[in-house]
């Protein structure tokens, strides 16, 4: 089965598989390596774990329980499957309650709860989200576990110590957005885990770790566009964006205009207000 390894963080890896199989092929067993939750876009297929058998179609999620056995069929449709595959570490998925039996029941059909952070999930690979991929996986897995355990997860009193965590976490990533920043390394830098960094940050300050991430760098590249005439790309990369494209995209979805045409208006080229 093809698949792409989209992000791979000590707590949670990404993977995107692309399953090619039809009716005709034999279905093989395979064992969950990791509690994971992996949202189907695409096509169908079943799962058959013991004796319970489900069909999965698009929305759906499939839920791994780690060393359990599963195995996967293709008997009603020949077209294949998308899954983008969220697989969590015995750390990150601790406050998930792991031995909970909602981790045990295979599949879940889709549920408007749950399948719109699966496309939120598939928008920010894209790079269509100025989200993280990682803060989505998290995110899914605790809407999971609240909405198959009828339990609602209790809101976020922060502290003293939590807004002083959430403001040194911001000024280390404003000192260091030009480089890579992970969820799980601010995480263990600020003493928590990631579900509950990634809360106490986005209650603190209204933001999410990757959105002020993201930001950071925009207000960067914004600066430089302004005052210098440096190229582009050089702008870019040294602001902390992986390519050009991706800068350019997320430039002009936050400011309405291209990078070049910022810098034309920042030098009175053009009324940036009519733009």
């Amino acid at each position: 089965m093809p698949a792409v390894t989209t992000l791979h963080h000590e707590s949670i890896t990404v993977i995107d598989y692309r399953c090619t199989a039809s009716s005709h092929d034999r279905p093989f067993t395979e064992q969950h390596a990791r509690h994971s939750i992996s949202y189907v876009r695409r096509g169908s297929f079943g799962c058959r774990i013991g004796s319970r058998k489900s069909e999965l179609v698009a929305g759906s999620l499939m839920i791994g329980h780690a060393g359990d056995e599963y195995c996967c069929t293709h008997d009603h449709h020949d077209g294949g499957d998308e899954c983008l595959s969220f697989q969590f570490s015995p750390e990150a998925v601790e406050p998930f309650a792991p031995s909970s039996p909602a981790w045990r029941i295979g599949s879940v059909a889709p549920l408007p709860g749950l399948l719109v952070l699966g496309e939120l999930a598939q928008a920010a690979c894209d790079g269509r989200s100025d989200l993280g991929i990682d803060e989505i996986g998290l995110l899914l897995a605790a809407r999971f576990v609240d909405t198959m355990t009828g339990q609602r997860r209790a809101p976020v009193h922060e502290s003293a110590r939590d807004h002083r965590r959430a403001v040194e976490s911001a000024l280390r990533i404003d000192e260091n957005s030009g480089e890579s920043l992970r969820l799980d390394e601010l995480a263990n830098a600020a003493g928590l885990s990631p579900f509950h960094f990634l809360r106490v940050f986005n209650k603190v300050l209204g933001v999410t770790p990757h959105q002020y991430l993201v930001r950071s760098r925009l207000r960067r590249a914004a600066r430089q566009l302004a005052e210098g005439d440096r190229p582009i790309t050089e702008i870019a990369f040294d602001s902390g964006f992986g390519d050009l494209s991706n800068f350019v995209r997320t430039f002009h979805r936050a400011a309405g205009v291209s990078p070049r045409q910022f810098r034309q208006a920042a030098r009175g080229q053009r009324n940036f207000l009519q733009v």
